[in-house]
């Protein structure tokens, strides 16, 4: 399932995987049929159905085949008008086709047809639009209401509503990988969590502290999550030190440190065990995103130093990105640090760019160069050679004084 909705707006729906829309507050999916040249196209029983999501956002795209091209069906949300849910119908053909809705009560632009068309059962109430050959047509689902009338002019594309989200998305710290899949999984799992919110304290207080946390980086206000924190933090408190509650504690900490709650983050920093925890080789059930950002940049308590200390790609360096250059932006190591590196490549050795914005911490690599340790805010470096089977020998990484940068 995917979620829509608005940021600000209380309304949500679900999206099934044949593209009806499934309303979280009880009234009935809306779902869509193709009367094409040969036939009634069901999507729900259609062999040929695929779906997407347009950049990773909460804009999804489901097709299935018609004589001579495609039905595409799309759906976003906007929050115009108090809140509209969009549905496109796109006849990507050379055929015209017409698109049944199983609810009347739709803002469009058209008149419905008043001929009835043979060969389904369709719901009462249910309404049909021609579509020509290679033509695209818009219809709203207002938020607040049953409502038929005439759909606004000018609203947000879905291309224009994709790009938002990812704007949104990256507010958390923008990352360009080597692995498309792990990008469009983030920010999936990041669009959801804005919409869905985190799990309930009561039921998950170690999922809730992570979840705000990474709520709090999207842009939510963090004072409105205090009293909530504060509660949940207790019941973290008193499990066993580990990856989860310690990445709950820190997520509660980030929490208190954008509220400006001083007092409690002290309290709070007495609770968090600066003993080092192993980073899970699997992502621990229900804890993926956060697994996926720590992967590239984690807290890990005091340093050696004194200071809070952060490990960067825990999880060592993926066999698929080896040779690939990757950037990571503004993930969060301690609850008022942000780091950001890029990783280039001189023959087997990776070289590391970073630079840490907020108070100083200590950074590691131990996973991929054990030993390295920096105190600096910025800098560069040249760690070991990873084994990749038929790359030639490393070649010397000139600093920026034009020296050899020496690994430490």
């Amino acid at each position: 399932m995917n979620t829509i909705g608005v940021l600000g707006g209380r309304w949500r729906a679900s999206v099934s995987a044949a593209g009806s829309i499934q309303p979280w507050d009880g009234s009935s999916d809306l779902e869509w049929f193709i009367a094409a040249d040969d036939r009634w196209h069901i999507p729900t029983r259609e062999p040929t159905l695929r779906q997407r999501r347009l950049d990773s956002a909460p804009v999804i795209e489901t097709r299935i085949k018609v004589p001579n091209g495609d039905a595409v069906h799309r759906v976003w949300c906007v929050a115009d008008a108090d809140g509209l849910t969009i549905v496109e119908i796109e006849n990507d053909s050379s055929l015209p086709f017409a698109v049944a809705f199983n609810r009347g009560d739709l803002l469009s632009s058209r008149t419905p047809a008043r001929t009835e068309i043979k060969g389904i059962d369709l719901p009462a109430g249910s309404v049909v639009f021609p579509v020509g050959h290679h033509t695209t047509v818009r219809f709203g689902l207002a938020h607040h209401g049953a409502s038929v009338g005439r759909l606004p002019e000018r609203l947000p594309s879905a291309m224009q509503v994709a790009r938002g989200w990812t704007a949104i998305t990256d507010s958390a710290g923008r990352l360009v990988l080597p692995d498309d899949a792990v990008m469009a999984e983030i920010a999936r799992l990041r669009s959801e969590l804005a919409l869905s919110g985190p799990p309930s304290p009561a039921d998950d207080p170690s999922g809730f502290l992570i979840g705000v946390g990474q709520l709090v980086r999207l842009g939510e206000q963090a004072e409105r999550w205090v009293p909530d924190v504060a509660d949940a933090v207790p019941s973290v408190a008193r499990l066993p030190h580990g990856w989860e509650s310690a990445s709950a504690l820190d997520g509660a900490a980030l929490v208190l440190a954008r509220a400006d709650d001083s007092r409690a983050l002290r309290d709070l920093g007495r609770l968090r065990s600066s003993a080092a925890v192993p980073f899970p080789t699997e992502a621990p059930t229900g804890r993926l995103l956060a697994w996926y950002e720590q992967r590239l940049a984690r807290s890990t308590g005091n340093g050696t130093s004194g200071l809070f200390s952060a490990d960067l790609l825990s999880g060592g360096i993926p066999a698929g990105w080896l040779g690939g250059d990757f950037d990571v932006h503004g993930l969060p190591v301690g609850h008022a640090t942000t780091v950001s590196y890029a990783v280039r490549w001189h023959g087997d050795r990776p070289a590391v760019l970073w630079e840490t914005e907020g108070p100083p911490v200590e950074l590691t690599a131990a996973a991929v160069a054990p030993g390295w340790t920096t105190l600096q805010p910025r800098g560069e470096a040249l760690w070991p050679a990873l084994i990749r089977p038929g790359v030639p020998e490393a070649t010397a990484f000139p600093g920026s004084d034009g020296s050899d940068i020496s690994f430490t």
